[in-house]
């Protein structure tokens, strides 16, 4: 689900705050390395009552200048003091500065909001840089199950994230449909498509006559073997219904199985809000000649040799022989050993199919982000070895780490499914709770952190519910701006209409609080977007909501902070000036989740 739209907003209070950061340590350390320039920051500072901001720039100077870190920072503190935004500066620790700024750049960060509507927090931080990111290629042997769903949120949230800080975003699929997994499937939906037309073979039975036994026994493949009887018939087995030779069905069912479970995965991801733009076949890569391509130009760097493998601890790899086989020198590339690229018998491992598919990502992508399980952890060093000595350095490779998710209700683990017999599968999921509660807590931890996904507390309406509790703020922006409608006129409270009100009146420490948090909304997007930090976003919201629930409460015992008031028309309206660029600001902050916001709770 791509973020839109595109326009990028430069109105950023944190960075036009580094910039007269910057210019002022240059005036009090002339010549200042410009490196030295570029790591300086400007963050909220860790305990509110020290100002708005925070600043590095006096201790990072301090080494260049030769000067000690606290005399710079109180030559910084004399400049910036200056500065018509700063209404106090104050040296603090071992060279910080910080920052109280007037309440009137505060209340202008509601005004830049809803002037930027939906482009508020984008930027440019990565315009220029391709991105490719492969998030789900789930292996289409099955329904897309819970194990799937939180690597495809994840990537796909990532990918909204890196679009929002102006990257240039593919969002690719890598179907695996080569190597014995699509057989096992292949047979199995030739099992099911005999029992379809009426032969009475067991699984037991049918097991004994495949490569390597029935794998796959799911009723999902009904309705695929149903499907492929419909267009066939009788024809794919002998007269009397017994199994043909696979010379006579196997290339058919293998194609139509795969098209039919790809169209099923589609759909889920659909229900899920997904969509890819690119969805690339192991079959047609091998098939191209790219996997020889890349193994020839690794040889041409002289980058391949002839060798033996010491045996890893613990459990061989597939792709390990104590017999010569073609290595390549990944540790030149900062990995733990050389890597197996061909098999003794001259046949290309997993990792060489591997490396010819990223050869042809990295074709037309300056980065390249995996979304992967939690057993891939040893893949990275390997594959960022491949790609840097293919692209000479120019293409990065990333990797994230998605934990595996624990499915609960009343506290217990929930493993099965009507359909898939073994697993929850993703529609399951959807189906009980609905794609934006499962998106919103998917993101609710870090990509590496184990996950209990409790099915109870998901759909629960209460504040320890993060799902419900950012709805409901944004729910509530929606009723009061409704209400406000109703008693000053549709066209008064109109984003545009409120850009034009006088703001002064937002002065309490609970508005100017929230004000603060909608002013490091942009940081946050560039902040999350550099770390690939997705579940930012959904804390940010979780904070924000925090924010405009506490100024309702307040609302409650103090009159003045309430939002409508019928006889003060100027007063309501500068209030609903921020509760406009508050529900502006979540929606802007939802839509990069890919969860739509809701407009009354029911």
């Amino acid at each position: 689900m791509a973020a839109a739209p595109t326009a990028p907003t430069t109105d950023c209070l944190f960075a036009r705050t580094r910039e007269q950061v910057c210019e002022a340590l240059r005036s009090v350390v002339p010549g200042i390395p410009e490196e030295v320039a570029q790591r300086v920051e400007v963050t909220p500072p860790r305990d509110a009552a020290h100002g708005d901001m925070a600043t590095n720039a006096a201790l990072l100077a301090a080494k260049p200048a030769r000067r000690r870190p606290a005399e710079i920072a109180a030559e910084l503190v004399r400049k910036l003091v200056e500065l018509p935004e700063v209404e106090k500066a104050e040296a603090a620790g071992p060279g910080f500065v910080n920052l109280t700024l007037k309440p009137s750049v505060l209340q202008d960060v509601a005004i830049s909001v809803l002037t930027a509507g939906p482009a508020y927090g984008r930027s440019r931080l990565g315009q220029g840089t391709r991105v490719n990111v492969e998030y789900v290629s789930a292996n289409p042997t099955g329904p897309m199950h819970v194990g799937h769903c939180r690597g495809a949120v994840v990537g796909d949230a990532l990918a909204n994230l890196l679009e929002a800080a102006g990257y240039g975003v593919t969002r690719e699929y890598y179907i695996n449909d080569a190597g014995t997994q699509v057989t096992a499937l292949t047979w199995a939906t030739y099992w099911r498509y005999l029992q379809v037309i009426g032969t009475d073979i067991d699984a037991e039975t049918f097991g004994k006559l495949t490569p390597a036994g029935l794998q796959y026994q799911g009723d999902y493949l009904v309705p695929v073997a149903q499907a492929i009887a419909a267009e066939h018939g009788r024809s794919l087995a002998n007269e009397d219904g017994s199994p043909a030779d696979p010379s006579v069905w196997f290339e058919t069912v293998r194609r139509e199985t795969l098209v039919k479970m790809m169209a099923a995965i589609r759909e889920d991801l659909a229900a899920l809000g997904i969509t890819h733009e690119v969805f690339a076949s192991e079959a047609e890569t091998l098939a191209s000649g790219r996997v020889d391509a890349a193994i020839a130009a690794l040889d041409a760097k002289g980058l391949l040799y002839e060798g033996v493998l010491e045996p890893p601890k613990g459990k061989l790899p597939d792709d390990w022989e104590a017999r010569p086989q073609t290595l390549f020198r990944s540790t030149d590339f900062g990995d733990d050993t050389d890597r197996a690229l061909r098999k003794s018998d001259g046949s290309n491992t997993y990792f060489a199919n591997d490396i010819g598919y990223h050869a042809q990502k990295a074709a037309t992508a300056d980065v390249l982000i995996d979304v992967l399980g939690a057993d891939h952890g040893g893949y990275v060093s390997r594959m960022r070895a491949a790609i840097a000595a293919l692209t000479d350095g120019k293409t990065d490779f990333e990797v994230v780490i998605c934990q595996i998710v624990r499915v609960i209700r009343n506290g217990e683990p929930v493993r099965m499914s009507k359909r898939a017999g073994t697993f929850v599968t993703l529609r399951d999921l959807l189906d009980e709770v609905g794609p934006d509660a499962v998106r919103f807590t998917m993101l609710t931890r870090k990509a590496d952190a184990q996950m209990e996904f409790d099915l109870d507390a998901v759909v629960a309406q209460t504040r320890d519910n993060p799902v419900f509790y950012v709805q409901y703020a944004h729910a509530r922006c929606r009723s009061v701006l409704r209400s406000a409608e109703t008693m000053f006129g549709a066209d008064a409270v109109t984003p545009e209409a409120l850009t034009k009100v006088d703001l002064s009146g937002l002065s309490s420490d609970v508005e100017l609080a929230v004000l603060r948090r909608l002013a490091s909304f942009p940081r946050t997007v560039e902040a999350a977007a550099v770390a690939r930090e997705p579940h930012r976003i959904a804390t940010y919201c979780i904070d924000l909501a925090s924010d405009f629930h506490a100024l309702w409460n307040r609302g409650r015992e103090d009159t003045t902070l309430r939002f409508l008031h019928e006889n003060d028309r100027e007063t309501s309206l500068a209030k609903l000036a921020l509760v406009s660029a508050i529900a502006e600001t979540l929606r802007c902050a939802l839509t990069i989740l890919g969860v739509v916001p809701v407009e009354e709770m029911r």
